[in-house]
């Protein structure tokens, strides 16, 4: 019930940052927040193990990268995207070894700082570029269908899990989950991917649509499995505990991350006339 709940508050908010032009800052302040809630979940469960972080600056390269992010970074100053990284790996080392001894605490130090911040917000941050980068109502769109395919497909994996599961996917990392449910999450996925089509996006041909709903339901379920896993080499049940019935943000972001840069690069080529007409940055 925890769950539903939460839903019903959380879904009416992030439908109308996407569907309202005038609410893309409501957008990009929801992504920001939660991806910096998830890097600071991401270093907690790294510190379980001894991994503690430069928490500090990395957060500074968070919001440098966030930033960038808003002014469509990839596309428009990809530059300035890798100077940022650049900048993150000689500082993170740097830091780790001004601070002294002992030495042998730099590579998880490092590793931790570094892992956190391109985990989390380099993967999540298409999105705000996703939504600042296109006209209103094609960033609409393709975040419409980015979520509905995704969020549809992880209901549909769900509950035929739970009905039909029998053959266990990855035991090792996650016991709950099935072949039958993944299955299940494709087919829904393909399904959306039509519906969106005929819906509210039929610029968004089914050729298109289908390899690319498939692929969305694939890296998502890779990335639901990987975030079991660093919680599973924590220790830890959840990534946090602020979600009434979800845990922490980081396990709602973990499917949505792997997808992120691919539906971003995706409408950059596939949409490329519209990009190129589009009004530019000063």
């Amino acid at each position: 019930m925890s769950r539903v709940i939460t839903a019903i508050i959380a879904l009416p908010i992030l439908i109308a940052s996407i569907l309202i032009g005038r609410l893309e800052l409501l957008f990009v302040g929801l992504a920001a927040a939660a991806m910096m809630v998830g890097l600071y979940e991401f270093w907690m469960l790294s510190s379980k193990r001894d991994a503690k972080a430069q928490r500090e600056l990395g957060t500074i390269f968070a919001v440098a990268l966030l930033t960038a992010f808003y002014f469509n970074a990839p596309s428009e100053w990809a530059a300035l995207l890798l100077m940022i990284l650049v900048a993150l790996i000689i500082a993170s080392l740097a830091g780790a070894m001004l601070k002294g001894a002992p030495f042998e605490r730099m590579i998880p130090a490092t590793g931790a700082t570094v892992l956190g911040v391109c985990y989390v917000v380099l993967l999540g941050g298409h999105l705000i570029a996703l939504r600042t980068g296109f006209p209103d109502g094609l960033a609409a769109d393709l975040l419409s269908f980015f979520f509905l395919v995704l969020m549809g497909s992880d209901t549909a994996a769900y509950y035929t899990g739970r009905a039909f599961g029998r053959h266990k996917l990855a035991p090792n990392v996650s016991p709950g989950k099935t072949w039958e449910g993944a299955v299940g999450g494709l087919l829904a996925s393909l399904g959306f991917a039509v519906l969106a089509h005929y819906w509210f996006f039929p610029e968004l041909g089914l050729r298109a649509a289908l390899p690319l709903a498939a692929a969305m339901n694939v890296l998502g379920v890779v990335g639901d499995l990987t975030e079991s896993a660093l919680k599973r080499g924590s220790g830890a049940k959840d990534a946090a505990k602020i979600l009434p019935g979800h845990g922490g943000l980081l396990d709602r972001l973990d499917s949505l991350l792997f997808n992120a840069p691919l539906i971003y690069y995706f409408a950059v080529f596939y949409f490329a006339d519209v990009i190129r007409h589009a009004p530019q940055l000063p």
